[in-house]
């Protein structure tokens, strides 16, 4: 099975969730477009432990921490969704992150939303809780029930406000997949225990 990981919004949590993922399906992954450094695929491969997973190229490294959209602008490079496919691959599940959140510009037009959309895979979607967070999840939920793009679950990723996550998922109607504590520190062992978790919701 193929999941695209989506946020609603940057530094959700979509690499520490992708490896843990990875992690519970022993699967691969690969980040199309990288926009700065480091990379993810870096910080998703050195937290996994089992030795199936393969971590594929991505497709365009670019340099600046930026819209991919912008990014390529400044690299000198040309983002059109219909030229990114999915990569082969020996493994039953691939792990595709997407970058930052649904609405994020690749180019003038498509958006990271129409990778899932256009392969029609489901995605999972990581939300953080803040203050605002209500109103910024359920704009995602919006968006991804407006395209109609499937959508596998939810997964809350930092410290736990109930009420915030009760409305999101009575509004949305999408199944938490997992709770990922706010940790003080991610290792091997801590993405192996939510691998765990994260196996009996799949």
């Amino acid at each position: 099975m193929n999941y695209f990981i989506t946020a609603i919004g940057t530094d959700s949590g979509k690499s520490l969730f992708s490896a843990i993922i990875c992690e519970a399906l022993e699967a691969d992954y690969w980040k199309p477009i990288q926009a700065g450094f480091p990379r993810d695929t870096d910080y998703v491969g050195g937290l996994l432990s089992n030795l199936k997973s393969d971590l594929i190229p991505e497709k365009y490294v670019l340099n600046t921490p930026a819209s991919p959209h912008y990014a390529a602008e400044i690299d000198g490079v040309s983002l059109e969704a219909q030229d990114f496919n999915i990569p082969k691959t020996d493994n039953e599940h691939l792990i595709i992150e997407g970058a930052g959140g649904v609405l994020v510009p690749i180019n003038e037009r498509e958006f990271v939303i129409d990778f899932p959309q256009q392969w029609e895979m489901p995605v999972v979607l990581v939300a953080n809780l803040y203050l605002g967070s209500i109103n910024h999840t359920l704009l995602t939920v919006n968006e991804l029930k407006r395209r109609g793009v499937g959508v596998k679950g939810i997964v809350f990723n930092g410290p736990s406000n109930p009420a915030s996550e009760d409305i999101i998922l009575k509004y949305s109607g999408y199944a938490c997949l997992l709770r990922i504590k706010d940790e003080k520190e991610i290792n091997h062992s801590i993405v192996r225990k939510y691998a765990a978790e994260l196996k009996k919701n799949l």
